[in-house]
């Protein structure tokens, strides 16, 4: 038998169970997990509240997570717990399509790992893929305090970004991004409009020519009107609105360009190159994200602290953490 995390009530945290290990069926690949992040998507699945409709329950969630294949090589594997019916990462042992299973260095941080996984790989792939940040090119960085803003200060620098400017509410996230590489940083405050904050944000990054935008709202719309002529804006999220109050004239004076990123328009071989360039990055010591490991028998508690936003970071749920 082997333990899982097993969400049976749609909006409660789950509970550890045990369960018989799971028989790889063809094309499948067995995995000892070694740690599973616990990320927003789910959360937002378990909530029963998703656009991919209630989850059959009960489930295991985890949509991620890193460990061994039988031979000892270390990887980082996907599931759509939560999204289609079928278990996630939350247990022992795991059966992944070998599609959804990526290599990793001998010697990569797995947890580490857990916690950069897919927030680390969007970041990547939105500068580079969907941005085409070339060298030389000065970038802001919204949302810089969570796992997908931390990750794109350091990866816009490793990709030859000459500086980057973070944005974000909180001031220790704003240290943290100074901590990670930040040339530059602007508080978002309560009471700023499109203007205000764009002041500010010219002020200390000028003209710029890359915004990595997580959040959306009021603060894309400032960011807009600091890009150079024929600047371009990638969205992948919207915590801060989903709506923004854009102009048509800053839109077309600057020949501007906002552009749409998904994880889901990747291909497994561009979500494997990304998370292959997020591994080598992270196992170098060149690439971190604020996280805190929990042992995994303490899922339940360590759920409702990431639901409610009370965790030091993302929350790694971790096999091999001492209980």
């Amino acid at each position: 038998m082997i333990p899982a995390a097993v969400l049976r009530v749609c909006g409660q945290p789950p509970s550890i169970e045990e369960r018989r290990p799971p028989v790889p069926h063809a094309g499948e690949l067995p995995i000892r997990v070694a740690a599973a992040p616990i990320t927003p998507l789910d959360l937002l699945c378990a909530s029963g509240t998703s656009y991919f409709g209630q989850p059959a329950t009960p489930y295991v969630p985890g949509v991620q997570g890193v460990g061994h294949r039988d031979d000892g090589t270390p990887v980082w594997f996907a599931t759509s717990a939560g999204m289609r019916p079928g278990d996630g990462s939350m247990a022992g042992e795991v059966a992944i399509p070998y599609v959804d299973v990526v290599p990793l260095p001998p010697e990569a941080p797995l947890p580490l790992i857990a916690a950069l996984g897919l927030s680390a790989v969007a970041a990547h792939a939105a500068l580079t893929r969907t941005g085409g940040l070339t060298d030389g090119e000065v970038v802001v960085v919204l949302g810089a305090g969570g796992v997908v803003g931390q990750a794109a200060i350091q990866l816009a620098l490793l990709g030859g970004a000459s500086r980057v400017v973070a944005v974000s509410r909180s001031v220790s996230a704003l240290d943290r991004a100074r901590e990670l590489g930040a040339e530059e940083t602007v508080q978002l405050l309560p009471t700023d409009d499109p203007s205000t904050l764009a002041t500010r944000l010219r002020a200390v990054a000028g003209l710029v020519d890359l915004v990595l935008d997580p959040v959306f709202g009021v603060p894309a719309a400032a960011a807009l009107r600091v890009l150079r002529p024929r600047g371009r804006l990638v969205n992948l999220g919207s915590s801060a609105g989903a709506t923004a109050p854009l102009d048509s004239a800053t839109l077309r004076s600057g020949s501007l360009q906002i552009l749409g990123y998904t994880n889901n328009a990747l291909s497994v071989g561009e979500r494997a190159d990304s998370l292959g360039v997020v591994a080598a990055h992270a196992t170098a010591g060149r690439l971190t994200v604020s996280h805190e490991v929990t042992p995994f028998t303490e899922v339940a508690t360590a759920w409702s602290r990431q639901a409610a936003g009370t965790a030091q970071g993302r929350i790694v749920l971790s096999f091999d953490a001492p209980v």
